[in-house]
């Protein structure tokens, strides 16, 4: 499972209660590497499943019950409540608004879609990965935002407007897929967030593990905190 990207210039970053300090290169920016870190940290489904075993990983998606302690419960669009306990160092990360406009040729891009009746592909969210996370969870598999969806993560060869953005991802040694972007379609990127935006009532990404006994286990959690759903 793909779950922490650590590049050269963060050498420990604890961004959730567990008891060690944070450090930082000498003569880094601390605010520049938190963001990095957070992100790098805490990749939602669409690059922590990448290489998921299906059978033992849950993805969550709703609002927040409450958070006590280390267990954040979560109630689903449906009304079912789960009770997902934190692991010692969990992440959080937000997302913040983006646009179709701001897809270019060579960025990193994780979309979900689906096969459209007259060919190819329609995205049902975008997420645009920043500059460091390139490459992460490179590839094509199945997903589960709607029956039959599959989640591309890829870069950008090429980019068409017609009638809404079409995009060109490359992946996997050249393999190409071609996505059109419908206007309607929800575009974010990553942001900061801490616990303390974990209230009741946000929404809520969470790709957690089921033990044996039927508990969840989660090392990330992806929140609403600047007005948008994650759309994952």
């Amino acid at each position: 499972m793909i779950d922490v990207f650590e590049p050269a210039f963060v050498t420990q970053m604890s961004l959730a209660p567990t008891g060690r300090a944070s450090h930082f290169p000498e003569g880094s920016n601390p605010m520049n590497l938190k963001i990095f870190a957070i992100v790098l940290g805490t990749i939602p489904g669409l690059a922590a499943a990448a290489e998921a075993q299906a059978a033992d990983t849950m993805r969550v998606r709703g609002t927040v019950v409450g958070l006590a302690g280390s267990t954040l419960t979560v109630k689903d669009p449906a009304g079912k409540t789960d009770a997902i306990a934190l692991a010692q160092g969990w992440k959080i990360s937000g997302v913040a608004k983006a646009s179709a406009a701001d897809i270019k040729q060579g960025d990193f891009l994780g979309i979900a879609s689906v096969s459209k009746a007259d060919g190819g592909s329609g995205a049902l969210e975008v997420v645009i990965f920043p500059a460091a996370l390139k490459g992460t969870g490179e590839g094509d598999r199945p997903w589960d935002l709607q029956p039959n969806s599959r989640m591309t993560n890829g870069t950008v060869a090429d980019v068409t407007d017609i009638d809404g953005r079409t995009v060109t991802l490359t992946y996997d040694n050249g393999q190409k897929k071609q996505i059109a972007i419908p206007q309607s379609t929800p575009i974010v990127t990553f942001a900061t967030a801490t616990p303390a935006d974990l209230t009741p009532g946000a929404a809520v990404f969470v790709t957690t593990e089921r033990g044996s006994d039927g508990t969840l286990t989660s090392r990330r959690v992806v929140v609403g905190n600047h007005g948008v759903v994650p759309p994952m």
